[in-house]
């Protein structure tokens, strides 16, 4: 890794540093010494909790920085004032308009010209390994791998991070659809629950993404986050829940066929979240290839093994 002291650490913009994903970015850009600075959109309006979340950032020693998409040369002089840009739009799924930005972004990144890396939103599945994806979830990874591919035509130095499932959507549930808490007395099983996920505490993102942004071995690279600990079946995740709590759940299987069945009637959020839990759950789309086999990749892990991440039977004490 490129040593560095505090002063010689790369300053770092953050593009949607309210979000999910963006706050902790934005908290661990500041622990790890970075002079870090947050997109200012004129767009949150009345948003109050964007606007003292923001003055939040300031206060723990963030600069905000004034921008808009609508003004391209607002975005430059953002843009110029930093080393590093860290897109975390989108939320759940991209959609048209948040590619918009993203576009938007990679014009005036190219025209201000001084960038060393671009990290866009991505954080989830590897988009470049989605192209079987079904309809209408394929929406989300096609979008990104337009932003891909405009990062690399603009020749932009990148780093596409990977971080799988966020816990705080698969883990405290059980990776049941529906709910954000544990089920009480039964649960779904994906098939026979033995496909192996993926699944980071959302501060260990934060963390990992962070430690990329100065490292040689990152540059042109996707950084799959996938610490050993954290690679689990949907049956030891439910395993874990009942040891922590001292109960056994009533476990209902459903088949491939019979779960790629419920998207009928669904609006097309639903659809695209049965898709994507049907490429996780039953074709272990998170963990049936070897990283740097077949592309760029590398991970985090390995690279940052100081890093001590959370496990999660950790992370599910939390709801017990």
């Amino acid at each position: 890794m490129l040593k560095s002291d505090k002063m010689g650490k790369s300053k770092i913009l953050i593009v949607g540093g309210t979000g999910y994903i963006g706050r902790r970015i934005v908290k661990a850009s500041l622990a790890q010494g970075h002079e870090t600075y947050v997109l200012k959109r004129q767009e949150i309006g009345l948003d109050i909790e964007k606007i003292q979340m923001l003055l939040s950032f300031k206060e723990q020693g963030a600069h905000l920085v004034d921008g808009s998409f609508s003004d391209h040369q607002s975005l430059v002089n953002a843009i110029k004032q930093v080393d590093v840009v860290i897109s975390t739009m989108s939320g759940v799924h991209f959609r048209s308009h948040n590619l918009l930005m993203q576009l938007k972004l990679i014009e005036a990144i190219k025209e201000a010209g001084n960038i060393k890396r671009f990290l866009p939103s991505e954080f989830g599945m590897d988009p470049a390994r989605m192209d079987h994806a079904l309809p209408p979830g394929r929406e989300t990874f096609d979008e990104k791998m337009i932003v891909r591919k405009a990062i690399e035509y603009a020749k932009i130095p990148y780093t596409y991070v990977s971080a799988n499932c966020f816990a705080g959507y698969f883990v405290g549930n059980l990776s049941q659809m529906g709910s954000l808490l544990p089920p009480k007395d039964k649960v779904l099983v994906y098939g026979d629950g033995n496909v192996k996920a993926v699944y980071m505490d959302e501060d260990d993102v934060g963390t990992y993404t962070m430690k990329t942004v100065d490292d040689h071995r990152t540059l042109n690279k996707t950084v799959y986050l996938r610490p050993p600990n954290n690679i689990l079946s949907q049956m030891e995740l439910i395993e874990k829940w009942e040891n922590i709590t001292n109960t056994k759940l009533e476990k209902n299987n459903i088949s491939g066929h019979d779960f790629l069945a419920l998207m009928k009637g669904m609006d097309k959020a639903g659809q695209a979240g049965i898709g994507h839990f049907y490429h996780i759950f039953y074709e272990g789309c998170l963990t049936n290839f070897e990283i740097g086999e077949d592309n760029n990749g590398v991970e985090a892990s390995e690279l940052y093994p100081e890093v001590q991440y959370t496990r999660m039977d950790t992370y599910l004490k939390r709801y017990a």
